[in-house]
């Protein structure tokens, strides 16, 4: 759903952003306009091919405003968010290049930003990592040189000030929009807001959230980020996905860090003639009620090894229509 060509998208990082604007961000000026949006995740291949990144791509780009391409996620190996990104934006879509702290020092990420804004990437998710005893190469040497709230600062040091964080001077700052993730229904749940402000101040633009699978829960999150003035400083995208079955929602409950699925909605699962059908229903209802809890600006759609989905829950969910606009206090 680009705006631009791919080769417009060459020239975007050396063209001034739109007014108001701090990039070239198709996502940005979906929200910075009001409308409701739409990202998902693409879960990277095992491969070195590119037409198994575009494959994954085509289902997603049907509806969403910008995709998520993960970082080693979980501390497991796949192709870089780097070179997907460059991939999806050589084909037209608006990626979000993610980046953990977990494998590169500040040296390899300032260079590397630069590079993926070159190539037109214009959104940059900050993430500190998951640990590298939870992948599947516990051996490997964690970095951890920054962590989240420091990458946005760096970032920001980069794009507002025009330099590195050494104080070296850029020709050309990159034009990024900032993203940072939170987890609204782990506990402390009072301290949540806390961190979602923490990484505004640092620089965060938008937020993407874990799944949301308590709307009570995340509506109380949401009334303590309107409480901060949060909501008029940065853009909440809220997590969902479609559960296949009540055994692996169970399984994502024990195993998954940071996710928490009420009784109700696996109850529901294990009940229904066909579980996969009423995940996705569950999935859609959850994109509708989410859209009317006040300060909630799009939602992020992960629906890991169900791509196929995507299209049809967000089309059948009634988000785009109209592109209706957030609603506000």
């Amino acid at each position: 759903m680009s705006d631009t060509s791919p080769i417009e998208n060459t020239l975007l990082p050396y063209a001034k952003p739109l007014e108001g604007h701090v990039s070239h961000s198709r996502l940005e000026r979906v929200l910075r306009s009001g409308r409701f949006a739409v990202t998902a995740e693409l879960n990277p291949p095992d491969s070195a091919n590119a037409a198994d990144v575009f494959d994954a791509a085509q289902p997603l780009g049907e509806v969403a405003d910008a995709i998520n391409a993960t970082d080693a996620s979980g501390a497991n190996c796949h192709m870089s968010s780097i070179g997907i990104c460059a991939l999806l934006t050589r084909a037209g879509y608006s990626p979000v290049y993610q980046i953990s702290c977990r494998d590169r020092n500040r040296i390899a990420i300032q260079g590397d930003v630069l590079g993926a804004a070159a190539l037109g990437v214009s959104n940059v998710l900050c993430l500190t990592g998951d640990g590298v005893g939870v992948g599947d190469q516990p051996g490997a040497k964690p970095v951890f040189d920054f962590d989240s709230l420091n990458l946005l600062r760096t970032l920001r040091t980069m794009r507002d000030e025009g330099v590195f964080l050494s104080g070296r001077k850029l020709s050309s700052p990159p034009q990024l929009f900032l993203g940072a993730a939170e987890n609204p229904c782990i506990p402390p749940y009072e301290w949540r807001a806390d961190r979602l402000t923490k990484k505004v101040e640092a620089g965060a633009d938008f937020i993407q959230t874990n799944y949301i699978f308590d709307i009570p829960l995340f509506g109380a999150f949401m009334e303590r980020v309107r409480d901060a003035g949060m909501d008029k400083r940065v853009f909440v995208i809220a997590g969902v996905g479609p559960l296949a079955s009540a055994k692996a929602a169970r399984w994502m409950r024990s195993n998954v860090p940071g996710i928490h699925i009420p009784d109700a909605i696996i109850d529901r699962l294990e009940v229904a003639q066909n579980p996969s059908d009423e995940g996705k229903k569950i999935c859609i209802e959850l994109i509708q009620q989410l859209r009317e809890i006040v300060g909630v600006s799009g939602v992020h759609i992960m629906a890991y090894r169900r791509e196929h989905l995507v299209s049809s829950i967000i089309l059948e969910s009634g988000v785009l229509a109209g592109r209706r606009k957030r609603k506000k206090g």
